[in-house]
């Protein structure tokens, strides 16, 4: 059994600086230490990644996106960062939008909507037309050229 310690370091959130008791017992073993941090990094990043693989369609892809952020930034300090600066980003861009005109949301809401429809055609032209659809929609999919 290796008690090692790992060196204080920028990356990692040290045991004494953990508020949760388990984590800090997790953490007190070198053995146990390497799996949480890889079973952190693995659920992370697959859970960023979801997220930004759901940014472009209707739903909570910033949300996911945070949340593996979370996951991450419980034990990586640069993590943390980024979470940070996304958060303020984010804040800054709605913001922003919030002092735009009338017309200039409406543009940037068109151009949301034109993005979601080219993402929907391309994935249907690629999986083909969903059949759970109900059939009037289905049949005017398969009319348009490139699907079927």
């Amino acid at each position: 059994m290796s008690q090692r310690k790992p060196k204080d370091s920028k990356w990692w959130v040290d045991a004494d600086e953990d508020p949760w008791a388990w984590r800090r017992a997790l953490k007190s073993n070198w053995t146990t230490l390497i799996i949480y941090r890889t079973v952190v990094i693995v659920v992370g990043l697959a859970i960023v990644v979801l997220g930004v693989i759901l940014l472009p369609f209707p739903g909570p892809g910033w949300l996911v996106i945070f949340l593996g952020l979370g996951v991450l930034a419980s034990e990586f300090e640069p993590a943390a960062k980024l979470r940070s600066y996304a958060i303020k980003q984010v804040k800054k861009w709605n913001e922003w939008q919030k002092q735009q005109s009338l017309w200039v949301r409406a543009l940037l809401g068109l151009g949301l909507f034109i993005l979601i429809v080219v993402l929907f055609y391309a994935l249907f032209a690629i999986s083909g037309v969903p059949v759970y659809l109900p059939d009037p929609i289905e049949n005017w999919l398969r009319g348009l050229p490139g699907l079927h």
